[in-house]
């Protein structure tokens, strides 16, 4: 069984992980740690020190209204997607650890579209 690094839970909610597999399970936030335990296998989680995560990237679309997923980027550059229950009460949380200016929302298809075509027509 896997020791949780959590001295104190905020949020459980039901979540998949995107790491090569989908993973299904729960997300754990807590004071310490962003935590993800697969439902089915126990050795399989993922436990994210509050002081590793250097990023967290929200895909956010229709202004706002709805976020499908989210990546946690660490400092040794690793990066792990998310999708859970109820994103926005998650994302509240994890506000609550992670600096603000540290949590960004990402590209929409548009942004990468513009910058592909800026960065073809760039001189050099």
């Amino acid at each position: 069984m896997v020791q949780s690094l959590n001295t104190k839970v905020d949020i459980v909610v039901d979540a998949t992980s995107f790491g090569g597999f989908t993973d299904y399970g729960k997300i754990m936030i807590g004071d310490k740690s962003f935590e993800f335990y697969n439902s089915r296998d126990s050795q399989k989680c993922i436990q994210i020190p509050w002081e590793k995560v250097d990023y967290v990237i929200a895909s956010v679309l229709l202004k706002g209204k709805w976020i499908p997923r989210y990546a946690i980027k660490t400092k040794e550059n690793v990066t792990y997607t998310f999708s859970s229950k109820e994103p926005k009460k998650v994302l509240r949380v994890v506000r609550k650890y992670v600096d603000p200016s540290h949590m960004v929302s990402s590209l929409s298809f548009f942004d990468v579209v513009k910058r592909a075509v800026q960065s073809k027509f760039k001189k050099s």
